[in-house]
């Protein structure tokens, strides 16, 4: 497989942070780009670095599934329950699928994201106006906590300061760090489990009384008129809270690095037309979820090899999506990956519309100021599930050149 690196810039700034999330992630991904488009690593399983070969696997229901070993169902089943067996995959999934269909539509998310975010949005326009320094990564972090707590039906009132919903955002971050091991084996240790249920539990336990009273253009309200029945729907807002926190707000803080280091913000900035291809190509260049699972089920070929039964195999989508070439605004989608940073097929991340609304929804407030932004100063994070900035500090104040 052909591999196209970003420029030095944005590749050295987007190596940091994968490293210093996670040093054997980093070695994979890196290990990913010279070897062959499917290859078996000890204690880890088949390795999948061709998009197309991934996108075969992800939508083959018969050989492969999310419930085994190594499957993300798998991993995600053991905290929030025996619904996620019945609803993953097989006709509980489609019928699932087909209820759910309606609450994340462009429309719908764009509607929420503009009634959460506008008034924190408002704020930090009128900050970086005034020539402030601004987090961005923290930023990101409490305009997700903020749609968490309204997607949850959490009793916090729209005064309260930004540490309520930093307090939420947090508790998403200790549940997804769950999964900070498990390149090897998706079991959970007794312990951790415990207390990731404890922390499930206490988020959720709004959510029966919001399903009642929700208004219908609210998640859990929409759930209702679905059809949805209350499990499922708590299932569903637990699953947002456990894959939405992290994998949002680091897409967001990213991307505001991206297209400042790569200077194609410049390029948006003359033409804001672009902002939905400028969404596509931050999504495909970051790929927050940098590995997706399988287990296989039944032998299968791919690529001319032989995954057994019992196999696990993972698909490296950070790899196969920058492999497609450098971060350009004005590329086209490529038939290739489509998506695949949101999965594929009838598996394909419920909430990829809102993820683009809010990704969206921050780029448009950053244009709005009369200078370009700037970043003053950065720090990866460390020992995290995906990869971010711990701190992303940017301006707007027209200087010549960042203090960096």
């Amino acid at each position: 497989m052909k591999w196209t690196p970003l420029p030095p810039r944005e590749a050295r700034h987007e190596a940091r942070l994968i490293f210093a999330a996670n040093p054997a992630l980093f070695s994979l991904l890196t290990l990913g780009r010279v070897t062959g488009p499917v290859w078996k690593a000890p204690r880890i399983g088949w390795v999948i670095t061709d998009p197309l070969v991934a996108r075969q696997l992800l939508t083959d229901s018969k050989h492969t599934s999310l419930l085994g070993e190594g499957g993300v169902g798998h991993l995600w089943a053991q905290l929030l329950g025996d619904w996620v067996n019945e609803a993953f995959d097989g006709p509980g999934h489609d019928a699932l699928r087909l209820r759910a269909r309606d609450l994340f539509t462009a429309a719908s998310s764009r509607q929420h994201v503009e009634r959460v975010f506008a008034k924190p949005a408002a704020r930090l326009a009128t900050a970086l106006s005034r020539g402030e320094a601004v987090d961005i990564a923290e930023t990101a972090r409490v305009w997700v906590g903020r749609m968490v707590a309204d997607l949850l039906g959490l009793p916090i009132a729209e005064d309260d300061d930004d540490s309520c919903f930093r307090t939420v955002f947090a508790q998403g971050e200790r549940l997804a760090a769950l999964a900070r091991k498990t390149l090897g084996s998706t079991v959970i240790p007794p312990a951790i489990l415990a207390e990731g249920k404890g922390i499930l539990e206490h988020l959720t336990a709004s959510v029966p009384e919001a399903y009642e009273t929700a208004d219908k253009n609210a998640l859990l309200g929409r759930c209702r008129e679905a059809g949805i029945p209350l499990r499922e729907a708590r299932g569903l807002a637990s699953l947002l809270l456990v894959a939405g926190t992290e994998t949002a707000a680091s897409a967001m803080a990213r991307g505001v690095a991206v297209l400042y280091d790569t200077g194609q913000q410049h390029d948006l900035r003359a033409e804001p037309a672009l902002l939905p291809e400028a969404v596509w190509e931050i999504l495909r260049v970051t790929t927050p979820a940098a590995v997706i699972g399988r287990h296989i089920t039944a032998d299968v070929e791919v690529a001319g090899k032989l995954l057994r039964s019992g196999d696990r195999a993972l698909m490296l989508t950070y790899t196969a999506n920058n492999g497609v070439g450098r971060f350009d605004i004005r590329r086209s989608p490529d038939r290739k990956i489509r998506q695949l940073w949101f999965g594929a097929g009838s598996h394909v991340c419920l909430g990829a519309p809102l993820a683009r609304a809010e990704m969206t929804y921050l780029l448009q407030t950053l244009l709005t100021q009369e200078w370009p932004w700037r970043v003053v100063s950065r720090r990866p994070a460390r020992n995290v599930i995906i990869p971010t900035y711990a701190h992303l500090e940017i301006t707007c104040a027209p200087k010549e050149r960042s203090d960096e």
